[in-house]
């Protein structure tokens, strides 16, 4: 059994276990199918389903990404992208997943209900617009914490956790309209006095059946005291973040330094540092200080996003420092934590720029005349392989010289690689297309190929760049005797050509054939015309007419 076979196997026993509501059994057997047949998208959507019903909707994210990246045709996988990211409460990009599948399958009626939800979760209370969120104000912790109205809330854990989750996803404020200590600071943030404001009538639509599990499970790792440093931490990690915003980057570094001594757990100070860093172009300390961030970030098990993208600040700094190799390893490190589409582009650039630098790199014309040269004397010594392996080589360190390729040719005539022999021929005369050799030397090709009629044409053409020469002369002799030699082999090879078959199929030149057939003089007339006249020198070439 092929491990395609095992993989479907393995597929059809996941799918039995989710119906019957065994998710983490599903989860298994998907995964082992995906590791044993990693290309098939089906099987990321599945377990992006499984993980979304057990309310692992970072997992079931990433799995939905996997399938349109596998499969970007596949309505179904937009369908899974877009439940994916409207549990977590992404809607607007939810939203651009459901429009993106409906791209592929206008009639889709999921991808169009899913495309109804997510608009309604971006309307606010009563149909309005959506309220700008004012808890993404970088001050926020330090108005909080000295307005006498949320000082003391400032010490609740519970509210921390909840003002962490409205600054990092502006769409969740909704979610706690009702809530008076959210109501408190917002009147706080506004400048407004809220306290006696009565709760939305209309509140926003509440979150998918799972969604609350998903927050229970959140709020649970969460559920830490904030020290009183930690609270500072995070004041000037906003100071911080705003002289960053100024270009003043000594105050934003004093001030991440000092969030850093406040609270060494949160690697996020470190990470904001090395962007300072990065942008004052001091890329080994950038370097340096994520290296440091993401040690600080597994001690302390932040979130998988957050080393991806240290990871990938790392890699950054390497690109600036024109070290390509190392910059696409840190970079293919921060994908294996967090698969983000626009750097899976990115790297895929950066590996089709560095092989062609590194192509560049190898070009040596010296290198080349030797290895050119080694070819010649294997040549001569009738050892072939040997040298088209010399010749192979000289073309990669020089690819811009014409006579290597026809030298190649030489080599691949006599290994009876005719094909191959024409395709060097054809870069020769590319190349250099006054070289009569190149010529020659496809002329030669087509001979071998049987083709005389080409290989007279070809003939012909190296006597247009010199007429005197000898070889072209004889070449283009003898190629005409060889198409009077069989007749019905000249007519069989002639009407394989495609030139040949427009020729004859258009219904004016049979019209002039024909008249020439009848009546000789009129040939006279029509080759007045230089399109029928060509037409005729076609066929003359070809050897299916002849003029007496």
């Amino acid at each position: 059994m092929s491990n395609q076979e095992k993989a479907e196997a393995l597929k059809g026993q996941g799918n039995k276990a989710l119906q019957a509501g065994n998710i983490d059994d599903a989860i298994k057997c998907y995964t082992d199918a995906i590791a044993l047949d990693g290309s098939n998208h089906v099987l990321f959507s599945n377990r992006s389903a499984a993980y979304a019903k057990s309310g692992k909707y970072q997992e079931s994210l990433a799995d939905a990404e996997k399938t349109v990246e596998i499969k970007p045709d596949w309505p179904k996988g937009y369908s899974r992208l877009g439940a994916a990211l409207g549990f977590l409460n992404r809607h607007e990009e939810a939203l651009e997943a459901y429009e993106e599948g409906l791209k592929h399958d206008p009639n889709n009626a999921q991808l169009k209900d899913g495309k109804k939800e997510a608009k309604d979760k971006l309307v606010g209370p009563a149909g309005s617009q959506p309220i700008n969120n004012p808890f993404n104000d970088p001050t926020m912790y330090a108005k909080l914490s000295t307005d006498p109205r949320t000082k003391d809330l400032m010490k609740d854990p519970s509210f921390m956790t909840i003002l962490n989750a409205l600054q990092t996803d502006p769409k969740a404020l909704g979610m706690y309209l009702q809530d008076k200590r959210v109501m408190t600071a917002l009147g706080v943030l506004l400048g407004v006095d809220l306290q006696g404001a009565e709760p939305p009538s209309d509140p926003t639509p509440e979150p998918p059946k799972p969604q609350p599990k998903k927050q229970e499970k959140k709020e649970e790792k969460m559920e830490v005291d904030l020290t009183e440093d930690q609270t500072k931490a995070l004041e000037e990690k906003a100071l911080g973040n705003e002289a960053y915003k100024k270009k003043d980057f000594d105050t934003a570094h004093t001030h991440y330094d000092n969030a850093i001594k406040l609270d060494a757990t949160n690697m996020s100070f470190l990470t904001n540092k090395a962007a300072v860093y990065f942008e004052q172009k001091n890329y080994d300390s950038c370097i340096e200080t994520c290296q440091k961030a993401i040690d600080v970030g597994r001690d302390n098990k932040a979130d998988f996003k957050l080393i991806a993208k240290a990871l990938a600040r790392i890699g950054n700094s390497y690109m600036k420092k024109d070290d390509v190799p190392q910059a696409l390893v840190f970079i293919n490190k921060s994908l294996s934590e967090y698969r983000d589409p626009q750097l899976v582009k990115r790297v895929k650039e950066i590996e089709r720029v560095q092989k062609e630098k590194e192509r560049l790199a190898y070009i040596n014309p010296e290198i080349s005349q030797e290895e050119k040269d080694k070819g010649n004397d294997a040549f001569k010594n009738g050892n072939y392989p040997v040298a088209l392996k010399h010749y192979s080589e000289a073309i990669k360190r020089n690819p811009d010289d014409a006579k290597v390729y026809s030298n190649r040719a030489a080599c691949y005539n006599k290994l009876m690689e005719f094909g191959l022999a024409l395709k060097d021929c054809e870069t020769c005369i590319k190349l250099d297309p006054t070289w009569v050799k190149g010529y020659l030397r496809k002329a030669g090709c087509l001979l071998a190929m049987k083709d005389t009629v080409k290989a007279g044409e070809v003939y012909q053409k190296a006597m247009e760049i010199d007429p005197n020469c000898q070889e072209a002369i004889d070449g283009y002799r003898n190629a005409i005797m060889s198409n009077d030699d069989d007749p019905e082999a000249i007519k069989k090879r002639a009407m394989n050509d495609p030139e040949v078959q427009d020729i004859l199929s258009n219904p004016s030149m049979r019209v002039i054939l024909e008249q020439m057939q009848k009546d000789p003089g009129a040939l006279k007339e029509h080759l007045q015309n230089p399109e029928v006249a060509g037409k005729i020198q076609k066929l003359m070439s070809a050897g299916l007419i002849a003029i007496r």
